[in-house]
């Protein structure tokens, strides 16, 4: 099964467009789980099994497992494989090496999709289109504070990217990565990239507007867009009740993400458990 197959029976199945960020940070998952043996893993664990049945997806951050590598492998390992597993790696190089970068992330370690940086252009991620049943989101307008230094500024990078996205999504396996704190960008996006998947991160600690999301990102059936949330969903507790927490805060964002779908989509839709 690829990751739209995937994505699509397990959004059918969730009735969700959430994806919980699995960012596991030393300093403030609770203070108990540091006597595991793998604190990082035993956290995560709790997070995946109180909200597999509210997500579409999960994104797990690079950044967070290079210091414990292993808590990444085990942790794709703990995500039952009906669910798609996004790889936040941002990376991208030369064609040579973005190959070994493909290989590793895809056959080794089995991610069904993974974020690149598409600055070098084709020949750096053309690897990664080669495995036609895994799927590559490109940085186009990301949610950090410093999106105008080059994204936004005069040439418009963010729109560039999308409409080469668009070009090169011959296999249908190309979408985009396109921040939740910048709103007023969506349309223009949209309309030059009316085909692509938007994985959207800013939702929740970053202070993205859902309903501007949802009006602007989504397809005219409030689909084609996954709506990432991390530390609002992960940290809402930092007690021994985190991984209960967590669920009411994944459970309360998929309901107001359906509550603002089209009425005869979100009839179906009502974010009640299944």
């Amino acid at each position: 099964m690829d990751f739209i197959e995937k994505l699509s029976s397990i959004r059918k199945r969730n009735k969700s467009l959430l994806c919980v960020g699995l960012d596991p940070d030393r300093d403030r998952i609770p203070r108990f789980l540091l006597k595991e043996r793998d604190p990082l893993l035993a956290f995560n664990k709790e997070i995946v099994e109180s909200t597999k049945d509210l997500v579409c997806a999960y994104k797990l951050n690079l950044a967070f497992y290079l210091e414990e590598p292993k808590s990444l492998e085990r942790t794709r390992d703990l995500i039952p494989s009906h669910i798609p597993v996004i790889l936040d790696a941002k990376c991208g190089d030369i064609g040579n090496t973005a190959r070994v970068y493909a290989r590793i992330y895809f056959e080794l370690m089995g991610f069904d999709a993974v974020t690149l940086n598409p600055y070098m252009g084709f020949d750096a991620i053309s690897p990664f289109f080669e495995y036609r049943e895994r799927f590559i989101f490109l940085l186009c307008l990301t949610s950090n504070p410093s999106v105008d230094d080059f994204q936004t500024a005069e040439g418009s990078i963010y729109l560039r990217v999308a409409k080469k996205a668009s070009e090169w999504n011959k296999l249908g396996n190309c979408g985009l990565v396109v921040g939740a704190t910048r709103t007023e960008y969506l349309p223009q996006i949209r309309s030059v990239a009316p085909k692509l998947i938007f994985l959207i991160p800013g939702v929740g600690a970053q202070g993205g507007k859902l309903n501007s999301v949802m009006r602007f990102a989504a397809d005219p059936r409030g689909e084609k867009i996954i709506i990432n949330s991390s530390r609002g969903v992960i940290y809402a507790s930092s007690n021994p009740d985190f991984s209960q927490a967590a669920r009411r805060e994944a459970e309360r964002l998929r309901g107001e993400i359906n509550s603002l779908r089209p009425k005869e989509i979100s009839d179906n839709n009502s974010g009640k458990s299944v």
